[in-house]
Order: C-alpha cells, then structure tokens, then sequence
C-alpha cells in the first residue's frame, strides 16, 4: 500500500491565465504543499493564426516559459494539456476546424512547437482534454462552443448535424491525437523522458432497475461515453455496439490508422464528476430525427424511485455521487487492461452569491466532505489494484467557467472578481493543506 501511494502525485487543476502574477499563484501551490499543477496552453498564444504559416508568437512562449520555471523552481511538476477547447478562429474560418482532416497535421506542428520549446522541463503531456464533451456537446447539443447542432435540436445552432458531425469530431480528435503521440515517440521521449496521454471524461452509469435492458443500457451509455474513445485507444476499433446503432454515419478507421491509434497513450487522465440513471429506451421506438443522444437507446436520470442520485451542485448537471469515482476507476482496470491512470478532474462548485460577506464566501465545509468522500473511493479503487497515479481537484482558483460564466465557483481558493482579483483560501484549501501535510508524513514514517 505504502509504494502505491508513494506514486501517487497530489495537484490541483487550473486551466485559465489570469491578470495576477504568476509569482502569487504559484506560491498559492507551494504554501498548500501541492507538488503537480496542471494547466492547458492556448494554441492561438502560440500559433495566433493556428498553423506554422501565421509565425508564432514569441510572447506566448516567454509566458509559458516563465510559468514552466517558476512551477519547477517550487518543486511542482506541470502537467500540460494542449488542446482544453479553445480552438485558433482562423483555422475554424479556414477549413471548419476539427470538421475536416486537415487539423491533423496543423494540431501535430503545434503539438510539436510545444515540444521543443516546453519538454525540456515538462515531462508529462496530454493532448487533448474531454474530445467528448468537445464532439458531443459542441457539434451534438450546441451547449459549449462552436455551438453546433441539428436545428431541430435548438433552432439558434450555428448550423450542423447532430447525426453526423460529433462522430466526425471526435475521429479527427483521435486521429490528431494518435499523430502527435507517434511524433513525440519517434522524436521527444528518448531525449526529453517524458510521458504523453490524453484526458477521457465519463460519468457512471447505474442501471435504474434489475432488469437485462436497463442492465444493457448502463454498458450501452459507457461505450457511448467512455468507450467511443477508449476502445480505439485500447483495440484499433470503435465499440460494436456503436458501429452497430450509428451505421456508416460512425466513420471508419483506416488499417494504418487503426495501428496508430491503438496504444497511443501513456496513460490516461480520468475526469470524473457525477453519475446517472440508465433506462433502456426500446430499439422500435424509432426517432425521425438522428442524433448522437438518440442513437443510444438511453435514458439518462438523476431520478430513481422519487430518490435523486446524490445532492445538486450549483451547476444543473452535476449531481454528487462519490462511489461513482470507485466504480468508473474498477471498470477501467477490468475492461482496458489497468492502465496507469491519473485522477485529472474532480470538483464541485457552488453559486456565486455576491450578498455573501468574505467570511461567509470562504467557508465550504460540503467542498470538504466531497472531497473526503471521493478520496476515500479513490483509495478504495487503488487498494482493489487500479493503477492511480495521481489525483487533481478541480480547481485550484475560481475561473470562467464556459456556459456558466462567473456564476459558479469550483476553486478551492476565493477569487474576488470586484477587487483586483484578489485570491483568499477557502476552507477546502485550509483543508487540503493539513491533508497534504498528513500525507508526507505517513510516507516517510
């Protein structure tokens, strides 16, 4: 038990720059006793016109730069995520981003530009950040950017297909991210040492009764989430079920990209948040309108029996349920071989209440227990043999958080948005402390 948490890695996620020194917030780490921080790199700071063509920006290099080295002069390992959505506008423009196979080879130069510039120090990389919630949510629903989906799903989506093109996404994601792992093979790794993988999101389902449908449905919706990515990594090939309710509107991968995609990983980041209920909706019930969500054959709740899954966060989709980390974690192991896993998101958040005085703002005793909780189901999965690595709340600092805005605060540190940003610790961040510091000294007793 003692050398598997001696490899775990403690840190805390925070994905966007702020105005504040990057001196304050690193000592923000430091002071708490954190010894790994993950944060994403802007592809438009390096590439502002998205490709090699436009130049890079020497600026952006000189920020990360600063950041990179004042992160390991305190002791702290970055851990870096190239792509966290926010893709350059110009290639967008240019050719519809992700929607076409060309921002393969555009996605590999930058990858590449970081790699030579950054993996010196930086020696663990991941590519991409959710490709789920990317494809699914930005092509499928329109909830996150670029806001694209069927206009019978939401009448002001920014034109799309909800059948068609979060498929479409998500294989040039894989296909982007497989590329730029067999560059970093060939090229980086022997010299740099580093690690390179890549960043899966899925909540757990639970079959909302004992019944063989709604038991199918649970395995159905985690191929749909988790396995839609996970399989290619694993096997070559999407899920058979998914080849098998979507058709040919699932693109194919070819035999020489299938080779490349399987195994290209070092380990994968796990994102987890919250669960759902599964009801299976029967095969003849056949919908007019296609759609990733429709294909499933699933109902997902919250609600089972008149009893909610777990209590609601201040954002509406996130719903607590602490053992769900266990189980995603055990299912992993069992299904993809134990990869090394590192625990890359969890959090929860509550509202932002500007009738709150500081004091009162400060005191997140529920963000405590979440996190007792889940660190508890964390060591659980770890003790049943799941290969965890590391575990990164999220966040470090309150942010913008995408459709959400500034209405909703995950940090475990207080930002004041009315003067000057200025950062104050929360409970939580009290605690984490005090964890932390419990935590070295049972490893070196």
């Amino acid at each position: 038990m003692k050398e598997q948490l001696e490899k775990v890695t403690r840190g805390l996620t925070y994905g966007i720059p702020t105005l504040i020194s990057i001196l304050e917030d690193v000592a923000i780490m430091s002071e708490m006793g954190l010894n790994s921080y993950r944060f994403s790199i802007s592809w438009a700071r390096i590439l502002p016109g998205g490709n090699i063509c436009g130049g890079v920006n020497k600026e952006g290099i000189k920020y990360y730069n600063n950041l990179i080295n004042e992160l390991i002069l305190n002791g702290i390992q970055p851990f870096v995520t190239l792509f966290h959505w926010d893709l350059p506008q110009a290639l967008e423009d240019l050719y519809g981003g992700f929607l076409s196979s060309r921002i393969v080879e555009d996605f590999r130069d930058y990858a590449e530009i970081c790699f030579q510039e950054f993996g010196d120090r930086v020696k663990n990389w991941i590519t991409f950040n959710e490709p789920w919630s990317y494809s699914a949510v930005g092509y499928g629903s329109s909830m996150l950017a670029p806001g694209r989906c069927s206009s019978w799903v939401d009448i002001d989506c920014l034109g799309g297909d909800s059948a068609r093109e979060p498929y479409i996404v998500a294989h040039n994601q894989l296909l982007a991210h497989a590329t730029t792992v067999a560059i970093y093979r060939k090229k980086f790794q022997e010299s740099q040492k580093g690690k390179i993988g890549i960043i899966l999101v899925s909540r757990w389902m639970i079959p909302y009764s004992n019944s063989k449908a709604d038991k199918k449905s649970a395995i159905r919706a985690l191929d749909f989430m988790y396995g839609w990515f996970m399989d290619p990594l694993a096997s070559g090939e999407y899920p058979l079920i998914m080849r098998k309710l979507v058709g040919d509107r699932l693109p194919y991968f070819t035999q020489e990209q299938s080779e490349i995609v399987k195994g290209s990983f070092d380990f994968i980041g796990v994102n987890y948040y919250t669960s759902r209920f599964t009801q299976n909706i029967p095969a003849s019930n056949n919908y007019v309108n296609k759609s990733y969500d429709a294909d499933q054959l699933v109902n997902q709740t919250v609600e089972r029996n008149g009893i909610i899954i777990g209590p609601m966060a201040a954002s509406s989709w996130l719903y607590v349920y602490p053992k769900g980390i266990r189980d995603l974690l055990v299912y992993i192991k069992k299904k993809y071989n134990n990869p090394t896993i590192y625990i890359t998101e969890n959090g929860v958040d509550e509202k932002n209440d500007e009738k709150l005085s500081l004091e009162e703002a400060l005191k997140d005793d529920f963000r405590i227990k979440f996190y007792q909780q889940h660190l508890s189901y964390v060591q659980g999965a770890i003790q049943e043999g799941v290969d965890v690595r590391g575990y990164f709340a999220w966040s470090l600092l309150d942010n913008f958080e995408w459709m959400d805005g500034y209405s909703v605060r995950f940090g475990i540190n207080y930002v004041d948005y009315r003067n000057g940003l200025k950062r104050y610790p929360k409970s939580s961040s009290l605690w984490f402390r005090g964890f932390l510091k419990g935590f070295i000294e049972i490893l070196d007793s």
